[in-house]
C-alpha cells in the first residue's frame, strides 16, 4: 500500500511553477515517502508491485465500471460509442467472464516476464535496470525522456502492429492469427471495448503492449519515477482510447479513440499506430487521419485568423516603438537646433 500512495508524481511535476506551502508540503511528504520505499523495498518489487499497480487502478477498474454501463444501458451507451449498437459487448455472462480473466491473467503475466527480465539484468549488470535513487529526477529530465519513449513507443507500435500483427499475405504466421482470432474476434464493423486492451493471446499481447513500452525503457534506463509516469500515461491513453466511446474528450486523445475504433471495425486494414503520424506518412490511415483531426482543431478555435491577429498586433507594436523612436530623434533635433 505504501507503494501505491508513493506513484502519484503531479504534485513533483508542478512544484517548479507553484511557490504555496500546500504545495511544498506534498513534495516534501512525497520525497519521504518515496524515499522510505525505496530503502526499504527492492527495486524489482517496487517496479513490478509499481506498474501492476497502475495498470489495476488506470486500466482494470475503469474498464469494469465501462462494461457494466455497456451492459445496464446499453441503449445510452450505444449512443456514444462509434458504429452504435455494433460497438456493445456481447450480452454473454460466461464469454465475459473468460475474457475478464484472460485479461487479469495476461497482466500478471506481463507482470511477472518484466521481473524476470528485470531480475536478470540486473544480476548480469550488478545493478538495477531503473534508477530508483532517493534523488528526484528533475522535471524538465522526466519530461525528455518521457518525450523519447514516446517516440520509440510509436516506432515499434506501428512497425509491430502492421507487418507482425496484421501482415500482408499471412507473412505474420501463427501470431497474426492468433491476434486475428482473439484480439479481433467478433469486432467487425464494431468499435472495440476497454476491456479488450489486455485481452489478447499471450504472444501477440506481449508484442504489442509489452514491449512497445517495457523495451525503450530498457534502452533508455530512466528514473524508476520516469517509468512510472510513463506506465501511467500509455495507460490512460491505452484505455481511453480501447473504449470505443466517441466522447472521449481532447482533440489528440479523441482523434486516437476514433482512429482505434476505425481500426478494429476495418478488421485491422490500417491505423496501426498509437498517434496516427507513422500512419499518415505510410499511407495506411483509415478513415480521418491525424492531420485532418489537427486541422479541423485548428479551424475550430480560429487558429489561422487568431495568428493573423497576433501578427498585426506585434507589427502594430513594432512600428509604433519606430514611430516613438522617430519622434524622439525629431525632437532632440528641434531643441538642437
Amino acid at each position: 500500500m505504501d507503494l501505491i500512495m508513493s506513484l502519484p508524481i503531479l504534485s513533483y511535476f508542478a512544484a517548479p511553477m507553484m511557490t504555496s506551502w500546500s504545495t511544498s508540503l506534498n513534495l516534501l511528504f512525497f520525497y519521504m515517502t518515496w524515499s522510505t520505499l525505496v530503502l526499504s523495498h527492492d527495486p524489482i518489487y517496487i517496479e513490478i508491485i509499481g506498474t501492476t499497480a497502475i495498470k489495476v487502478v488506470f486500466w482494470l477498474l475503469p474498464s469494469l465500471l465501462f462494461l457494466a454501463f455497456d451492459a445496464l444501458v446499453p441503449s445510452l451507451a450505444e449512443s456514444i460509442k462509434h458504429y452504435g449498437r455494433s460497438s456493445l459487448p456481447r450480452r454473454d455472462a460466461a464469454s465475459l467472464a473468460q475474457q475478464v480473466i484472460l485479461a487479469i491473467f495476461n497482466v500478471l503475466l506481463c507482470g511477472a516476464v518484466e521481473a524476470v527480465i528485470s531480475f536478470g539484468a540486473s544480476t548480469y549488470l550488478h545493478r538495477p535496470l531503473f534508477k530508483s535513487s532517493t534523488t528526484l529526477p528533475l522535471p524538465w529530465q522526466i519530461i525528455k525522456h518521457i518525450l523519447t519513449l514516446y517516440t520509440l513507443r510509436e516506432l515499434l507500435t506501428y512497425y509491430i502492429h502492421r507487418f507482425v500483427l496484421h501482415s500482408p499475405h499471412g507473412r505474420g504466421g501463427a501470431i497474426a492469427r492468433l491476434h486475428g482470432s482473439y484480439a479481433h474476434a467478433s469486432r467487425g464493423g464494431g468499435a472495440p471495448y476497454a476491456l479488450m486492451l489486455f485481452a489478447d493471446h499471450p504472444l501477440p499481447l506481449f508484442l504489442n503492449r509489452l514491449v512497445p513500452v517495457y523495451l525503450p525503457a530498457l534502452v533508455l534506463r530512466p528514473h524508476l519515477l520516469t517509468y512510472f509516469a510513463f506506465t501511467l500515461l500509455t495507460t490512460i491513453e491505452e484505455t481511453a482510447s480501447m473504449s470505443g466511446y466517441s466522447i472521449v474528450p481532447g482533440i489528440v486523445l479523441g482523434g486516437i479513440a476514433r482512429r482505434t475504433a476505425t481500426h478494429y471495425a476495418s478488421g485491422g486494414q490500417g491505423n496501426y499506430g498509437a498517434w496516427g503520424f507513422l500512419d499518415w506518412v505510410s499511407g495506411t490511415s483509415v478513415g480521418r487521419d491525424v492531420i485532418e483531426d489537427l486541422q479541423d482543431e485548428a479551424d475550430k478555435h480560429h487558429v489561422r485568423e487568431r495568428g493573423k491577429r497576433a501578427a498585426i498586433d506585434a507589427g502594430s507594436t513594432v512600428q509604433d516603438g519606430i514611430d516613438g523612436v522617430r519622434k524622439t530623434r525629431k525632437g532632440r533635433k528641434t531643441r538642437a537646433a
